[in-house]
């Protein structure tokens, strides 16, 4: 199988999530062509691809010409961690006004276009696959790529992030602290890290399966964050502008 990972704009930490597979990913080399993985190789050719692995989000012309072009040489596509699934966390600016943010930081002329929003590859193309996270599990991605190789579909958890935490045993930290925790809308995948250290979910993962956005709105006003508020901690996470979350902004 021919294997493409590329990069638009993030920060790199999930493709470093095939690394973290050591020695078991050099030996998927065995069985697995990589053609174009420019973190891992110096010499990487353009061809058709069986898989397409993406990191980022869209925020110029240029990559959303790129986007369409592996679109159309790759068999199946991957959406790989919170920029490519969501628009990441450089997607705050998305509701924000544009003008206003681009001339505060760049005051004179820059020598790229960029567009106004940082979107999810979704919003142009096909995806087939979504790992989500920021950075991703490898433990996703390693399912994926076995699951793949034996002609499966990956099956990847889509429940609540609540129900690790039970699992964990750990203190509901919005019981016993009163603190905001995204946990209850949030999909699975981080082992609860950040409420097992007594500190709400920041929603590294995205929005979970279904979830019930008007318990937990009401779960906010009684530990009385204002709606308003609210908003603002979403829009301002790793996935603030994922499609199923903007439709509750």
């Amino acid at each position: 199988m021919k294997v493409g990972v590329f990069k638009f704009s993030s920060c790199d930490g999930c493709q470093l999530a095939f690394f973290e597979l050591e020695e078991e990913f050099l030996s998927l080399a065995e069985v697995l062509s990589i053609e174009y993985f420019l973190e891992a190789s110096s010499e990487n050719r353009w061809t058709d691809f069986d898989l397409a692995f993406v990191e980022g989000s869209i925020s110029t012309p240029e990559e959303e010409d790129r986007i369409r072009k592996i679109r159309e040489n790759s068999k199946i596509l991957i959406a790989i961690g919170a920029c490519a699934v969501s628009g990441g966390i450089q997607s705050a600016r998305n509701y924000e006004d544009f003008q206003e943010i681009f001339t505060g930081i760049y005051r004179g002329r820059v020598s790229f276009e960029i567009k106004p929003h940082s979107r999810p590859i979704s919003d142009f193309v096909k995806v087939d696959l979504e790992i989500r996270g920021c950075p991703i599990n490898r433990e996703h991605l390693r399912n994926t790529i076995y699951s793949l190789l034996i002609g499966l579909r990956p099956e990847l958890p889509a429940y609540p992030l609540c129900l690790e935490c039970k699992r964990k045993g750990n203190a509901c930290v919005v019981v016993s602290k009163g603190q905001l925790c995204l946990g209850p809308i949030t999909c699975t995948g981080c082992g609860a890290l950040c409420p097992s250290f007594g500190r709400g979910c920041y929603g590294c993962f995205g929005p979970s399966e279904k979830p019930n956005y008007e318990a937990f709105y009401e779960m906010a006003r009684r530990l009385g964050i204002e709606e308003k508020e609210l908003k603002v901690a979403l829009r301002l996470s790793f996935n603030g502008y994922n499609p199923a979350l903007r439709e509750v902004l």
